[in-house]
């Protein structure tokens, strides 16, 4: 019998193209007649092009032509059109007026036979400037009608609490500096556009071109294969897109388009700064009374961006009385976007350490205080939960890792020069689906090809399709091709959101389903086949055959099925669209962590993790470890290290590098590990999955943070913990 690819540890199935180096990322196609383009970014933070002189550039050996706002033409930029907008507001509209809205904003663009050349006369581009000073900070500036919600008074409720606190918390701007850079190739075949693009979403990329130049989207075709990491900043179409495009049009040649390391720090997204106000009230036994959060965000002045990040404190923890009001601050400066976890990480953070200092106030143990306060339905909709397993998430994640040792006062442990501390928190991200479509094809070898206009960018999409296609086919993992990034292929919606393997694995398990079904059927009416007459309901499919259920030996493979009715083939297409649902769906996690925070230098070091998920149904637990391990490292980074700055003078980031910009590194993440309790959620979407990729994340940098007050005794509420604040 053939064994099940649905749960089996897989290695990944793209997995050799890419440690040879046969993968093709969005920079590396190879398109005939190609030439190169160099952003000249502006350099002042606000106010407008007075002059720009291009003639040193364009007498450049090599140099086809500079584009600006006094030579680009008008482009269509249609109103409520290219779905991967954010929230709200208008699109940077490239060089269409001489309006500077941020520091690095694409003021003109160099096209070049050569990349070098392309450089070298972007220096050389002038432009001056009627400089204004931007708006860079959160402090004292104005904000946009606030979004708010309210249940029970919370004002009632505080005034008559035993316990009463008031915290302030503030977490950095964060940048999500994948290996890949932003990259695009644009090529024009009369009215057709082709682009080879870095995205997380090959159909909203394509929305957004045919918007901005005015054509039918089937005009357009997108291309992306393979991702290089993004972590959200792929899930629109940045203005580098469209100037690619642009160039291609105006100069008539393929142009190939590459954000610098630099530029992805004002060319693309971000998670942005927040400053985040609670109070919150309870009783002597620990039950929550009350909880009021007054949140500050960054947005652009040109787009109104906004996160969620008001539902973790209105579910996550039984309590009558809460009072949420969420402002975004219009700031001059590129808009926010969808980093991983969005809201819910950033909530997450306050919230947990808000609970952790309301348990150190009681003098209870920060898990017992979180049991104390599940909820049974979701406290903001009455719903009840689809699975909530929070309570076995702490037991697992207690016992694996030791937190009976842990000695409940701070700064009580101590190994030499470092003391230790533990700490924990719960995580949180709502269970995502849209509507996707998938097209499945067996041919008359036996092997079949499963398509839909997917992405992936690092969780492995490739190989956990290939799974659920194999088995609903009863094929081996080898005989099955599963392809993505392409627009031509059925649609599906953004690769973000954890929405991936409930959506688009749902509607690769419809298009399996139905092309299995259409093998049975073709058998059981061929008078030929050792399956003719049998119910259909009673064939199975294993091992690249169909046989009657208990009778393996009455049956035959897919190629003597197809061979002797002359069919060079079956296809189906196969969709998957989520409906109303009466349940709240959320994937959960608890996170451990172990640190050690010299006593002298106040530097933090990460011991150990532990995560502890219920996410679900896992289809790969190998691809599952690896987003895992990725969601932890990523919290590190947040808690420790992670902080863009912004000089307030022009709105210059002063460490857009990998060098002043830390992330971490193996040398930080000594010992990651991940539990994933077994489960199998149907009223989320017909594979039982919840999707992981974001709940990784959420908790992680609660769970360092409470370690390090564990730890020191000091309670830091600002992201990073920095040594300067511990000494």
């Amino acid at each position: 019998m053939s064994r099940r690819a649905v749960g089996a540890p897989l290695s990944r199935v793209d997995g050799r193209l890419k440690v040879t180096g046969r993968a093709t990322y969005a920079a590396e196609h190879d398109i005939k007649g190609v030439v190169y383009a160099a952003i000249v970014d502006s350099g002042v933070g606000r106010g407008r092009i007075t002059g720009l002189d291009a003639r040193a550039a364009l007498g450049q050996s090599g140099v086809l032509k500079v584009i600006s706002h006094l030579n680009a033409p008008k482009l269509a930029y249609r109103p409520n059109a290219g779905s991967n907008n954010p929230e709200g507001g208008e699109r940077l509209h490239v060089f269409q007026d001489d309006r500077v809205r941020f520091f690095g904003q694409p003021v003109a663009v160099v096209v070049a036979t050569t990349l070098e050349a392309a450089q070298h006369a972007a220096h050389l581009v002038e432009v001056r400037y009627a400089a204004e000073k931007p708006s860079t900070g959160l402090a004292g500036h104005r904000t946009n009608k606030p979004v708010t919600y309210a249940r029970g008074d919370a004002e009632q409720a505080l005034r008559s609490a035993d316990v009463r606190m008031e915290m302030t918390y503030r977490t950095a701007r964060n940048h999500h500096n994948a290996m890949e850079p932003h990259a695009t190739i644009a090529r024009w075949n009369g009215h057709r556009l082709t682009v080879w693009d870095k995205t997380q979403w090959v159909n909203g990329t394509q929305e957004e071109l045919a918007a901005v130049f005015g054509m039918p989207k089937e005009s357009v075709r997108v291309i992306s294969p393979f991702v290089g990491g993004a972590f959200g900043s792929g899930l629109r179409a940045w203005p580098h897109v469209t100037i690619a495009a642009l160039a291609a049009r105006e100069t008539g040649r393929p142009v190939k388009l590459v954000l610098a390391r630099r530029q992805q720090y004002f060319g693309t997204g971000y998670r942005p700064a927040y400053e985040y106000k609670v109070r919150l009230g309870g009783d002597r036994r620990g039950r929550l009374l009350a909880m009021t959060h007054d949140i500050r965000a960054e947005t652009s002045t040109h787009e109104d961006y906004q996160e969620g990040v008001l539902t973790t404190g209105q579910m996550l923890y039984s309590m009558p009385n809460v009072s949420q009001t969420y402002e975004r601050v219009p700031l001059d400066v590129n808009t926010p976007l969808y980093m991983r976890g969005p809201g819910h990480s950033t909530t997450s953070y306050i919230v947990e350490s808000a609970m952790d200092e309301l348990a150190h106030e009681l003098g209870l143990d920060p898990i017992e205080l979180r049991r104390r306060n599940e909820p049974d339905d979701d406290p903001a909709t009455g719903r009840p939960f689809s699975t909530r397993r929070l309570r076995e998430c702490y037991t697992v994640g207690a016992r694996e890792f030791g937190w009976d040792r842990r000695d409940p006062k701070p700064r009580s442990t101590r190994d030499g020069d470092w003391l230790i501390g533990m700490g924990m928190a719960a995580g949180v991200y709502d269970t995502q689906r849209g509507a996707a479509q998938a097209r499945a094809r067996l041919d008359a070898r036996g092997s079949a090809l499963v398509e839909a206009a997917s992405s992936d960018m690092g969780p492995g999409t490739y190989t956990s399709m290939t799974q659920v296609a194999a088995d609903a086919l009863g094929l081996s993992v080898s005989a099955v091709t599963f392809r993505l990034g392409d627009s031509i292929m059925p649609p599906t919606p953004p690769h973000g959101g954890s929405m991936t393997m409930a959506s688009v694995g749902s509607a690769v398990q419809d298009a399996c389903d139905k092309l299995r079904r259409q093998a049975v059927e073709l058998a059981v009416a061929d008078e030929r086949s050792p399956l003719h007459g049998v119910d259909a309901g009673d064939v199975v499919a294993g091992d690249g055959r169909l046989h009657v259920k208990g009778d393996s030996a009455r049956g035959e493979t897919y190629q003597q099925l197809l061979a002797r009715n002359n069919r060079t083939h079956l296809e189906t297409l196969g969709s998957f669209t989520p409906g109303e649902s009466r349940f709240s769906m959320y994937a959960y996690n608890a996170t451990f962590a172990e640190v050690a925070v010299d006593h002298r230098l106040g530097l933090v070091r990460i011991r150990r993790m532990l995560g502890v998920y219920d996410a679900g149904r896992i289809i790969s637990p190998k691809l599952a470890d690896s987003q895992a391990i990725g969601g932890m490292v990523g919290g590190i980074g947040a808690a420790l290290l992670e902080h863009t700055v912004t000089d307030p003078r022009d709105g210059r980031i002063v460490n857009a590098n990998l060098a002043d910009y830390l992330v971490p590194v193996n040398a930080d993440v000594p010992s990651l590990r991940a539990i994933y309790l077994d489960g199998d959620d149907r009223e989320a979407d017909p594979i039982g999955v919840k999707g992981l990729g974001e709940v990784v994340y959420t908790g992680v940098a609660p769970a360092i943070a409470n370690a390090v007050f564990h730890a020191t005794g000091r309670r830091v509420r600002e992201l990073p913990i920095t040594a300067d604040a511990l000494l």
